[in-house]
């Protein structure tokens, strides 16, 4: 992790994390309340302008003051597209809010898998949403309608017969400058295959798929790609968060006419009421910035040419 510190060996004061190519941000670090290098990841939890922050190597996940906006843009939207969301699979998103919201949407059964269980753990201890430590332990039971499995998303896709009508990918951002990188399988177009065919009918897939700035879009780009290849053109509905930095990609392998109208008409009916997200907001954020949908790079110049 790139910390740097008061002095050797002492806590960190600040945390530089990657952000494209040449380009990074620098967090400040207070209070650390956890600090630790599990079998897959080096995570840090500490206070930081966003109030108590998880970062997982190097990458902020998610923060006190912007996790609901995050969280509620992954989402609400595939709760709205489908008729029902009775059993929900979510494939990372340690902190469990993702869970909290299906149970609040009115799942009765959530299947989480995390490959990280020392993470997920840290996470009810020490952040102040998500999962308490009481809950967890009741869902590692699968005492209530959460079911926590601690094991690799992918081989749990591969090998359930269970059927789900919505399927959640909550993952750090794909690394493709890192090849080897376990994070990247659940990004390919063949595991969104998989998850797409453990849908039921009616069902949606859902991942983050990364940020539309034009620097730092590449991930974004791809994920497009791979989705309108797996759904279809017509099958992927696009929502990109206006109070956040990140855009997510719904898989529909039975899209409705309008899908934009379908949620905007839903949303009055949701058990419970977004706080970041209303009939405007489903209106105005599901179009793909036009470097994506057209998938071409502006010139530096349009009308000076060699």
């Amino acid at each position: 992790m790139r910390l740097d510190t008061v002095e050797r060996g002492g806590p960190p004061r600040t945390l530089t994390e990657p952000i494209s190519p040449g380009l990074v941000r620098r967090w400040e670090l207070g209070r650390v309340h956890h600090r630790a290098r599990t079998p897959y990841q080096q995570v840090l939890i500490a206070d930081t302008a966003h109030g108590v922050t998880l970062f997982c190597d190097d990458e902020r996940q998610s923060a006190a003051a912007t996790q609901l906006v995050y969280h509620e843009a992954l989402f609400v939207p595939a709760v709205l597209l489908v008729k029902r969301c009775e059993r929900v699979l979510v494939i990372g998103s340690s902190e469990g809010v993702v869970s909290e919201l299906a149970v609040a949407a009115g799942a009765r059964h959530v299947d989480h898998v995390d490959i990280d269980p020392d993470c997920v753990r840290a996470c009810a201890r020490h952040l102040p949403y998500g999962y308490t430590p009481d809950a967890l332990a009741a869902a590692e039971r699968h005492d209530g309608p959460v079911h926590v499995h601690y094991g690799d998303g992918r081989q749990w896709v591969e090998h359930t017969g269970e059927r789900y009508d919505v399927i959640v990918v909550d993952l750090p951002d794909e690394r493709p400058d890192e090849p080897d990188a376990q994070l990247n399988r659940l990004y390919a177009a063949d595991f969104l295959g998989r998850c797409r065919d453990r849908l039921v009918p009616g069902g949606v897939l859902v991942s983050q798929a990364g940020n539309p700035a034009l620097w730092r879009a590449d991930t974004l780009r791809a994920a497009w790609r791979r989705f309108r290849e797996v759904f279809g053109a017509d099958g992927v509905v696009y929502l990109g968060s206006d109070e956040h930095e990140w855009s997510f990609l719904f898989g529909c392998p039975a899209p409705p006419p309008d899908p934009v109208a379908v949620m905007r008409e839903r949303l009055a009916g949701l058990a419970f009421r977004p706080v970041s997200i209303d009939t405007m907001t489903l209106q105005s954020r599901t179009v793909p910035p036009i470097s994506i949908r057209e998938d071409r790079f502006f010139p530096i110049h349009p009308f000076r040419h060699p």
